[in-house]
């Protein structure tokens, strides 16, 4: 089950308020009077953690890391909550003896392991979104194209039981005109061109697989969001 990231209440609190201060002394900082070392203690976790910096004038201010890192807390339940993940999916298309054929991915690591999809990656900090789209391509696929952003697509999937197990915003991109020398199998997945017909017919196929090859050339972008139940993960 997917649970909020927890950060110990006085950290919590620390944060909070050099939320709201550019700087502030201990003393201030240490508002509720706790046990001096106690609360020193949770104080300096911070400073090593490079989330707080001592300034010369002795008051604590948050690092660029920690602006960062305070901006996503929640400071009315002060915990970090888990956002949806951002990653990229790529759809090579071709034509081949007259059929149009897809890029379909076996996925040979978990979650869903066995499952048939598409190449797909996270978005890595301070990679934009095309970026992305070609890396992964290349590095899973061996392979360039030209690329059309086709959807937006975000996807949860959850357990039989109820719990959320995925949240996932994906930009889907059609590629064409693929070049390069196809990686066919590698440490995490088989990648095989096949008709839209043959693609229906595999095992595991991820439920929106379908319905990306029948809206892949949309001309207008879409946007799309649903919850999955899921039995296999």
């Amino acid at each position: 089950m997917h649970t909020e990231i927890k950060v110990h209440s006085i950290q919590a609190q620390i944060l909070t308020k050099l939320l709201f201060k550019p700087d502030i002394r201990f003393a201030d900082l240490n508002d509720q009077k706790l046990e001096t070392d106690h609360f020193n203690f949770h104080l300096q976790s911070l400073v090593k953690a490079g989330l707080v910096v001592k300034q010369k004038s002795g008051e604590y201010s948050l690092t660029n890391e920690g602006k960062e890192f305070a901006n996503r807390f929640d400071t009315e339940e002060q915990k970090l909550e888990r956002q949806p993940k951002v990653s990229i999916v790529v759809v090579g298309v071709r034509k081949e003896k007259g059929k149009t054929q897809y890029l379909v991915q076996k996925r040979l690591k978990n979650p869903y392991f066995g499952f048939y999809g598409f190449v797909t990656g996270k978005v890595r900090w301070g990679e934009t979104i095309e970026e992305c789209a070609n890396r992964e391509f290349l590095e899973e696929a061996g392979l360039s194209g030209d690329l059309t952003l086709t959807e937006i697509w975000h996807k949860m999937d959850y357990a039989t039981d109820g719990n959320l197990l995925e949240d996932k915003v994906f930009l889907r991109f059609r590629a064409e005109n693929c070049k390069g020398d196809l990686i066919e199998s590698f440490e995490g997945g088989q990648n095989v061109w096949l008709t839209k017909e043959e693609i229906a017919e595999l095992p595991d196929l991820f439920p929106d697989v379908v319905r990306i090859i029948e809206s892949i050339n949309d001309k207008h972008i879409r946007f799309s969001e649903k919850k999955f139940i899921v039995e296999k993960y």
